[in-house]
């Protein structure tokens, strides 16, 4: 036998974690399994490789100088569980054929007290300290500047328990006693008026409140989102997006997102959440995006230990198994406490805190279908809204039979209000091309315009060429958010006028790909004219100049605008209906 020490290699957290989950060692729920399961495919496949220097490197540090900041492990270094060590492992050890990072969107859904605040804290101070290198910039972001502190606040409490920051700081403030030209201080990371700053490296960390358009000029190595679930409507929609896209410089950006499922719909939580779903079914070619969902999978089971340990991963460690059987017993005898506890420790999203079924749960209730055939010869009240501009008409029918009560309601917009629309864009439109050189170009978006383009161009009164484009981004009632080009234009239109005709434009994911495309082509100008326009669902600041009607978040069909391919040949615009 040799005399040599032998070195003992690291074992990989990932294959580890992933080992114990397929034993019944850890339990997970089904989400959790299907990324694992796509993470080992993709490393026998070699999609991507593993890097255990980088892997090690960043749970060796976080374990050495991340620090406990609160509770009864406070000041104590943090002994990171298997399940993060994996975590840590996915995030900065796989790596793509360029050798940089793999996954650059990493979400995070997991149960309160699971830890994930401090989590992401000791990984922005990582990102600010090691890995983003010099001119990193850690941003943390919420709707509101006491939000974003949490992570800020710790990541600060965190290099100051760091020995190496105290040792370092002891040594200045030793020269300095003893009257000695100081040495250079600027490794020494300080907390200034509107950051952390370590002026050796150029590197800060910045907390922000909510401000899209200001934050146009941000160009993070890191951002931080903490409770996602708080992120409410528009605002939080724009801010994410416009964070992912001023990452876009960065060799290895990373946009951690981490929250527990809460009460807000339609906002960032559902749309990243649905997202993950997608990519995890294999729905999606996404290729950039890590989602961890601990989620539990059966809300029958909400009151079960094992069913939560799929929520909770850091059970028996960071949360107890008394705790959240105090918690139960709370929960068992309330309504509105059952819904906190399915939305904090199951991960299970509630339309409110005072509803404790989920949305899924309500939406699989409805009973068989009705039509008012069925109600021949009943006693009925209607009453009906009629149209006055652009709004919808509304009749609505109240019947009563067998002593119980049926409501019937029906929204539409009728075609003359349409054709009124219509006629209303045309004339902005001959007032603003009717002395044009060259013959405008209308370029139809299919499939969803071409009714609406047909009857606009009817009404226009100055010369024009039409063409259409293919593109899709939706299934059923909701956009992928995929942009899939089928169709483009064959012909120059360099230096001619340019109007792309959308049918509605919603989240603007669509029209930005249109219009990036159509600038691609050199034409003089381009503007947007659409039939319907959801502000409130918009994402972008692109200009949309000619618009026929806004509306609400409702999802519409007929003249053109399908669902899943039916529906365009109806005359009247109609809301489609829940049931």
């Amino acid at each position: 036998m040799s005399g040599k020490a032998q070195t003992k290699q690291k074992e990989n957290p990932i294959l580890t974690y992933y080992q114990r989950i397929k034993d019944g060692t850890i339990v997970v729920g089904a989400w959790i399994l299907r990324l694992y399961e796509y993470i080992v495919k993709g490393l026998e496949t070699k999609a991507f490789v593993y890097d255990p220097k980088k892997a090690n490197a960043a749970i060796d540090w976080i374990e050495t100088h991340g620090f406990h900041t609160k509770g009864p492990l406070a000041p104590n270094a943090i002994k990171l569980e298997l399940w993060q060590k994996a975590l840590l492992a996915c995030i900065y050890g796989l790596l793509d054929e360029n050798g940089n990072r793999q996954f650059r969107e990493v979400v995070l859904i997991v149960a309160r007290k699971n830890g994930k605040s401090l989590f992401a804290s000791a990984i922005g101070k990582y990102d600010w300290q090691v890995t983003g290198g010099f001119g990193a910039s850690v941003m943390c972001i919420a709707p509101k500047l006491e939000q974003a502190d949490i992570v800020y606040n710790d990541i600060w409490l965190q290099t100051q328990l760091d020995p190496e920051w105290q040792e370092l700081k002891e040594q200045l403030s030793e020269r300095d006693s003893h009257n000695k030209k100081l040495e250079d201080d600027s490794a020494l990371p300080r907390h200034r008026q509107s950051d952390l700053y370590i002026p050796a490296m150029n590197a800060q960390v910045k907390k922000i409140a909510f401000s899209a358009k200001k934050s146009d000029g941000f160009n993070p190595s890191l951002c931080i989102c903490d409770e996602i679930a708080s992120w409410e409507g528009d605002n939080g929609l724009k801010q994410y997006e416009v964070m992912k896209s001023a990452m876009g410089a960065r060799p290895e950006p990373l946009l951690l997102s981490c929250s527990t499922a809460g009460y807000i719909n339609d906002g960032v939580y559902d749309e990243v959440v649905k997202r993950s779903t997608r990519f995890l079914l294999g729905e999606s070619k996404e290729k950039r995006l890590l989602p961890f969902l601990y989620m539990i999978d059966d809300v029958e089971k909400w009151n079960d230990i094992n069913e939560l340990q799929k929520s909770n991963p850091n059970l028996g460690v960071s949360v107890t198994v008394d705790y959240l059987l105090e918690e139960i017993a709370i929960a068992e005898g309330s309504l509105s406490k059952k819904a906190e506890f399915l939305t904090k420790y199951c991960n299970v999203k509630q339309n409110s805190s005072l509803a404790w079924l989920s949305a899924q749960t309500v939406e699989g209730c409805f009973g068989a279908p009705l039509d008012l055939a069925d109600f021949k010869s009943s006693y009925a009240v209607c009453g009906i809204d009629l149209s006055q501009t652009t709004d919808l008409t509304a009749a609505t029918v109240v019947i009563e039979k067998g002593g119980e009560l049926y409501v019937f309601a029906k929204f539409w917009l009728p075609a003359e209000k349409i054709d009124e629309a219509v006629a209303k864009v045309a004339e902005q439109l001959n007032a603003d091309y009717a002395s044009a050189e060259n013959a405008p170009i209308f370029v139809g978006v299919l499939n969803g315009s071409y009714m609406f383009l047909a009857d606009l161009v009817r009404k226009t009164t100055f010369n024009n060429e039409v063409t259409f484009v293919q593109i899709s981004s939706y299934e059923g009632t909701q956009s992928t958010g995929t942009i899939k080009q089928k169709l483009g234009i064959d012909f120059d239109i360099e230096g001619r006028d340019i109007i792309v005709v959308e049918d509605i434009v919603e989240t603007g994911h669509s029209i930005n790909h249109m219009l990036n495309y159509i600038k691609s082509l050199n034409p003089h100008s381009v503007e947007v004219c659409t039939l319907f326009f959801k502000p409130d669902k918009y994402l972008y600041d692109l200009p949309i100049k000619y618009c026929a009607m806004e509306i609400g978040n409702e999802f519409i069909v007929g003249y053109g605008l399908d669902y899943d391919q039916l529906g365009r040949n109806l005359k009247d615009i109609y809301v489609l209906a829940n049931d």
